[in-house]
């Protein structure tokens, strides 16, 4: 066996240019599939990181348009959640609290730049039971919002970013031709689109929006073990008061479970198309390797006959030639692995020091890694094998004659 893998090296050295143009489809279809299956699942570690934090005993809320359930559904679907539903589910057994989010799009000024942007508010003496374990609610500097504060205001920890001059703490914004001052700046949480965020108080906010009463989300915190059971409760309850039937409802009650098994279904099927596209590239490959392979049945029938003469059998010459293309196929896998292990990083490396995104860790399975090498081989071996096969079949007395 030793001397049929020697024998194999020495057959691809002797044609390095054709061996390099059959082994660059490989790897190229190889790269693609690890690059795509480590952000994969460094996207899902980032998502179940985020979801983790939140807690499980937590329920949304939010008004649906048609099909889609968002924040902002709950303006143009003509069927809002007002405060009224926030004061129904308070009273629901199993709710611990329920406190309403206000998301109103707005131009926020400060010095001579002004930005539009989402404003969101909360009820100041809900956070530190709600969201006080999180790390996008911490603060940093200064202190967090109180339930008596007037035109105050907390952003995140990348809200500087957005002007040219730095807002810090005791900054002036304009929002709406009222001033607001910065009076906490939060911890950096790894997400963009908390880190640079603002956020009041539902009071201040109601004396903006056109319909006060109208909020976007409503943050449901459950007793410990109750989640799905109080879900249904407030799904049933909804649907009384608003008298609507199962299956038509203007709002969505999602856990954090669900929002977590969606999000993952939609991963795995972005990751399951990208990884198709990719095995184009690695059937393009395989040809390859077949064609290289005819090419040197062809070019050596007169060394199959000689081995055949001093004894070969047709399983030797077979295992010789399934050899030679599973090294092509491992040889392409290797540098298609470290390419795309190269991609994954690359791209962690961008998504973290200009984006800001922390949390997204690109990980390597050893299980995987063995796993695309191992494919590679084979791949490189089936592609081989009818050439082999050919190989094998092939008489002395003929292979001599025609070599």
């Amino acid at each position: 066996m030793k001397n049929f893998f020697f024998l194999a090296f020495n057959n691809l050295k002797r044609r390095k240019l054709r061996s390099w143009l059959t082994i660059l489809g490989i790897f190229i279809g190889i790269a693609a599939i690890v690059a795509f299956i480590s952000l994969g699942q460094g996207l899902e570690n980032y998502i179940n990181a985020q979801f983790e934090e939140m807690g499980t005993n937590l329920v949304m809320v939010m008004g649906k348009a048609g099909p889609v359930a968002s924040p902002m559904a709950s303006s143009i679907s003509g069927k809002p959640i007002t405060q009224k539903d926030v004061d129904i589910i308070n009273k629901i057994n199993g709710v611990a609290l329920a406190s309403p989010l206000i998301m109103h799009p707005t131009s926020i000024k400060y010095g001579d730049e002004t930005e539009n942007l989402f404003l969101y508010s909360f009820e100041p003496r809900d956070i530190e039971q709600l969201f006080g374990h999180l790390s996008s609610f911490k603060v940093e500097k200064g202190k967090n919002l109180k339930q008596d504060d007037k035109y105050k205001a907390v952003v995140g920890s990348r809200f500087h970013e957005i002007y040219e001059k730095k807002v810090g703490l005791g900054s002036k914004l304009e929002i709406e031709g009222k001033k607001f001052e910065v009076v906490g700046i939060l911890k950096a949480s790894g997400n963009p689109q908390d880190d640079m965020s603002i956020y009041i108080s539902n009071e201040v906010m109601k004396e903006m929006v056109k319909n006060p009463n109208e909020v976007s989300m409503i943050y449901v915190q459950t007793k410990e073990g109750e989640t799905g059971a109080v879900a249904e409760k407030i799904k049933k309850r909804l649907r009384k008061e608003r008298g609507e039937k199962d299956g038509e409802e203007s709002f969505s009650v999602s856990t954090a479970e669900q929002l977590l098994e969606t999000f993952g279904n939609i991963l795995g099927v972005v990751q399951a198309v990208f990884i198709g596209i990719a095995s184009i590239a690695l059937f393009v490959g395989s040809i390859g390797i077949m064609n290289t392979m005819y090419t040197s049945v062809l070019e050596r029938t007169k060394e199959i006959g000689t081995m055949k003469a001093v004894g070969a059998r047709n399983a030797d010459i077979l295992l010789i030639f399934l050899i030679e293309s599973g090294l092509i196929g491992l040889i392409g896998g290797v540098i298609g692995l470290c390419l795309g292990i190269g991609i994954s990083k690359g791209i962690e490396y961008i998504v973290v020091n200009f984006y800001g995104i922390v949390l997204l860790k690109i990980t390597f399975d050893p299980i995987i890694i063995f796993s695309v090498l191992l494919f590679s081989f084979v791949i490189g071996s089936v592609s081989g094998l009818l050439p082999a096969m050919q190989a094998s079949k092939m008489k002395p007395v003929d292979a001599l004659r025609y070599g």
